[in-house]
């Protein structure tokens, strides 16, 4: 009787393949201290040394030695887990050091861990839309899914503007008025085409008509800024928004999501947010590691410098080759496929002929049609690193006559 239900569930399966956007998973082992480069496994018993191009552990802090370091020393004396959640016996002191670190990084009053990036997106907004009535939430296009849901799960009334469009969001800001409830989301680096949001203007526009601000600063953190604390404080606009979500999970290399902001509102998210509430804590080992993570990259900009360096480089010779670059300011480079099933064939000869681990990128991650390549850069590719990537590229392109820039 139930083989009605898994042909619904074989269906849905079969059409994911037809379209030729089925993800498999590379199988790989990181190297502790030799990072970017990773061993990986195919599955029939092979195994090779690759050398990673699509990590978001952008500054490989995930190996650095003072981060390791803690996180084993805390592991030897609290042990694996935290034993509960925040309010039952799972807040310990490096919890509650993390947070007064996140705050301090983004010049606010307190700052509030979660599991995850995307559950402190989730939970966050969702709970805002639940505890201020009749609020209307003004989301960029193309925000992460993350904050989709959370706006979704809220209930409250939306309006979506167009990415990067000031003034579609100014015309929606005037229907709605001064005196209605509204909070602007936005992000400030776009993950898969890596553009950057109006950050200055945004805040001005929510200045002129009385909305609140939530930045995602995910894609940012530890990367921007003379402390790492984002674009927002690269911009000097840190004390202009009002919510600021970050990750632990990216430049700083380990696992966790956090928001940041005025007293009253996390302190109303930590009583209020069932994805705060009902789930284990972190680690202690983890967040006594992001700490250092944290406190590392407000002191070193070496790693920040060398990364860029690296993407300006790499942007400069896929450019000089014509590779179809989607241009933005930050540290991403997409390169334009088109469709997923080219796409995928790409990323395959990347591993298995030149050793390169790069993971294709197609929909729901990006709208059909801008299926893509997401390569991103560290501080540790060195220089044939980057000749063997680029030169590669150039080759597949050739073979499959893929299209260039114009």
């Amino acid at each position: 009787m139930k083989n009605q239900y898994f042909r619904h569930i074989e269906d849905a399966l079969g059409t994911v393949i037809t379209e030729g956007r089925y993800r498999t998973f590379a199988n790989i082992t990181r190297s502790c201290g030799d990072f970017p480069y990773a061993t990986f496994f195919d599955g029939f018993g092979v195994e090779k040394k690759i050398t990673v191009w699509c990590s978001n552990d952008y500054l490989g802090m995930g190996q650095n030695k003072v981060v390791i370091e803690s996180i084993k020393n805390t592991l030897d004396t609290t042990g694996g887990g935290s034993g509960g959640t925040r309010n039952i016996s799972g807040t310990t002191s490096h919890h509650v050091l993390l947070e007064s670190k996140i705050a301090e990084l983004h010049c606010k009053e307190s700052a509030l861990l979660f599991s995850s990036g995307y559950v402190a997106n989730d939970a966050t907004l969702s709970t805002l839309s639940k505890l201020i009535p009749d609020l209307v939430v003004l989301s960029d296009e193309g925000n992460h899914a993350s904050m989709i849901e959370g706006i979704r799960h809220g209930g409250s009334a939306k309006m979506i503007f167009k990415h990067n469009d000031l003034k579609d969001l100014e015309d929606k800001l005037i229907k709605l008025g001064n005196e209605k409830n509204k909070i602007i989301v936005f992000e400030s680096v776009y993950s898969m085409d890596g553009d950057i949001g109006w950050i200055k203007e945004i805040c001005d526009l929510a200045e002129k008509y009385n909305a609140l601000t939530y930045i995602d600063e995910v894609h940012a953190v530890g990367l921007y800024g003379e402390n790492g604390a984002g674009i927002a404080e690269k911009l000097n606009q840190l004390e202009r928004i009002d919510v600021i979500e970050g990750t632990l999970a990216k430049a700083y290399g380990l696992i966790g999501g956090s928001i940041a902001g005025d007293r009253n509102l996390v302190d109303a998210i930590r009583s209020y947010a069932p994805g705060f509430i009902f789930t284990t804590s972190l680690p202690p080992s983890i967040a006594a590691g992001a700490y250092k993570s944290i406190e590392y990259l407000q002191h070193s900009d070496v790693e920040r410098k060398m990364m860029h360096d690296n993407v300006n480089i790499i942007k400069n010779r896929l450019n000089s080759l014509q590779l179809p670059l989607i241009k933005n300011n930050s540290h991403i480079i997409p390169i334009l496929v088109g469709d997923p099933v080219t796409t995928k064939k790409v990323t395959d000869q990347l591993l298995s002929e030149f050793n390169i681990y790069v993971q294709p990128i197609n929909y729901p991650t990006v709208r059909k049609g801008t299926e893509r390549l997401r390569i991103t850069a560290s501080p540790f590719h060195k220089k044939h690193d980057i000749d063997h990537l680029v030169n590669s590229l150039d080759i597949i392109w050739k073979d499959m006559k893929i299209s260039r820039a114009a």
